[in-house]
Formats: C-alpha cells, sequence, structure tokens
C-alpha cells in the first residue's frame, strides 16, 4: 500500500471503494458522514481542502483523510479519516494521520482538530492512543461533540 496527494480525478474510485464497502457516504473514524461519495462531491472535497490523501493497493483506495487549515491561526480541521472496513486495525489511519501531519508543520499549522462525538468512547480512545487530547465540546450535525486536538509535530 502507498498514500499519495489526492486529486479530483480520484473521485470515482474513492465512491466505488465505499460503495464496495457498502457505505453511502465517506464517514470518518467515528461514524459521522462527512463526504457526500458522489463523484461530484469527492471532487469538490478534494478541491477545497489543503491537504488530501489517499492510501491505495493493488485494487484501489483503501483509504482517505482529508484536512483543512483555519481562516486564521495555526490550526487545522480534520474534515475527514475513511479507512475501508477490511483495512481496518492495518496501520492505515494512522499512516494517513501522520501523512497529513507533515503538511501541516510544512505551512506553519501546529495543531490538528477534529470532532468526535460525545457518546462514542471508541473514537475518543482512537484520537487518545495518536496524541489527541480533549479542548471542549460542541453541537455538530450527529449532536454534540468533544472536540480534539494534537501537536501536529507530534504526529508525524
Amino acid at each position: 500500500m502507498h498514500v499519495r496527494a489526492a486529486r479530483p480525478d480520484d473521485a470515482e474510485a474513492l465512491r466505488t471503494a465505499v460503495s464496495r464497502a457498502r457505505e453511502a457516504t465517506v464517514f470518518d473514524d467515528i461514524g459521522s458522514p462527512l463526504l457526500d461519495v458522489s463523484a461530484a462531491g469527492v471532487r469538490e472535497a478534494a478541491a477545497e481542502a489543503e491537504w488530501s490523501f489517499l492510501m491505495e493497493n493493488d485494487d484501489g483506495p483503501v483509504g482517505v483523510a482529508i484536512a483543512h487549515p483555519d481562516a486564521q491561526g495555526p490550526e487545522a480541521e480534520l474534515l475527514a479519516l475513511w479507512v475501508h472496513p477490511s483495512h481496518a486495525g492495518e496501520g492505515v489511519a494512522a499512516e494517513l494521520l501522520s501523512r497529513v501531519a507533515s503538511s501541516l508543520g510544512r505551512h506553519d499549522v501546529d495543531t490538528l482538530r477534529a470532532s468526535v462525538p460525545a457518546d462514542s468512547p471508541g473514537a475518543q480512545e482512537f484520537f487518545a492512543a495518536h496524541g489527541f487530547s480533549p479542548r471542549g465540546t460542541r453541537r455538530g450535525p450527529a449532536g454534540d461533540e468533544s472536540v480534539v486536538v494534537a501537536d501536529a509535530g507530534e504526529l508525524a
């Protein structure tokens, strides 16, 4: 498997991978729908985000990470982190996080932020295991969310 920058023309391959996983949308690791996987939706997300990475094997995409910097300040938000279920536990998410973090450092962004449903201990454990710490809570589309942050240099 290898990681590369995602391109807008990856939309159809990613949509196909998500469909084969029997999912209707790209979900982040916490189960919230974050990305419309129609070809147009993926193309739009890849074009608008500052950092989009795709992990592939010989059969196509197995994971994607999308992050975008805040308009002001040295932070970025992890918008999507998806791993094909058949590749869960293989380090795909960790590698994608590392690639995002490496890119942040080159752009004077030192903190990566993510949102986690308050009632999802598995997701909270995932982020804690990868160096994220709680910052607070906010109301999101799926209900209350914990906001977690990590030092980008420690993720790389």
